[in-house]
This record gives structure tokens, sequence and C-alpha cells, in this order.
């Protein structure tokens, strides 16, 4: 009796710390450079780079951006799994364009590295298919 009491005590034990484990980042201010391929278009955008404050309760990137940072943004269905955040994101801009989206991050302490896939419906260029390569690193604390 004493084995099955202590057995199912030492399962509970490992679940339950298992299911609460953080990912391995350091929360501060990070430096984001995001590589955008547009599926069909024979010229590429250039990287760009910008900066985030992320923290343990806000850990999807960003990956807005300068152009659509007036888009109505909303992280759907956010879930972690070790190292790697899974998140799904529904954008909708002021001309009706809607894009949805699924992302993934990895984190390895001060560095980061993701991707994110993306499709915009409703614009002038009829639908379209985006992924965004993301890697990062830690710059210092968030003020």
């Amino acid at each position: 009796m004493f084995i099955k009491i202590f057995s199912t005590a030492f399962l509970f034990f490992f679940l339950v710390t298992f299911s609460f484990a953080e990912p391995n980042m350091n929360e501060g201010k990070w430096e984001i450079t995001t590589k955008t391929e547009i599926k069909g278009m024979p010229m590429q955008m250039p990287p760009q780079t910008y900066t985030q404050c992320i923290k343990k309760e806000d850990i999807v990137p960003n990956t807005q951006t300068q152009n659509n940072m007036s888009d109505e943004c909303k992280i759907l269905n956010n879930e972690v799994n070790g190292d790697t955040v899974y998140w799904e994101i529904e954008c909708k801009s002021k001309n009706g364009d809607v894009s949805t989206g699924k992302g993934t991050v990895t984190y390895h302490g001060n560095t980061l590295e993701g991707r994110v896939d993306i499709n915009v419906s409703g614009g002038n260029m009829g639908d379209v298919k985006m992924i965004q390569h993301m890697n990062g690193k830690r710059i210092g604390d968030c003020k």
C-alpha cells in the first residue's frame, strides 16, 4: 500500500513539475531580426531589425514590421512546450485585409530562433503567403 501511495505521489509531482516548466528564456530587451519571404515574389524584402521587451508572461515576440504596426492583431492559442512557444495570430488592417498565421519560437537562454507562416487575404494582390524567419538575442534589461 505504501509503495502505491509513494508511486502515485511521485508521478503527480513529476507531472506537475514539468507542466509548469518555463522555456529557457532570459527576460529583457531583445533585438530581433526578421527576414520575410513572399511566395511567388522574385525579389525579397530586406531583413528588418527591431527591439522588444520580452517577459515570461508575454513570451511571444512581436513579428509585426513597421509597415503594418497600424494593424489590429491578437494572439490566439498560445502554448509553451519545453523551450518552444507556439501561437496563432490574427490581424485586421484598416482597409479590411485579414491576415492569419501560425508561429513558433525556440529560446536558448539569451538567443532565439523562430518562424511565422502568414496568410494575407483580401488585399490588392489577392491571397498572399509569407514566411518570416526570425533570430534574436538579448541585449540588456527592459527600461
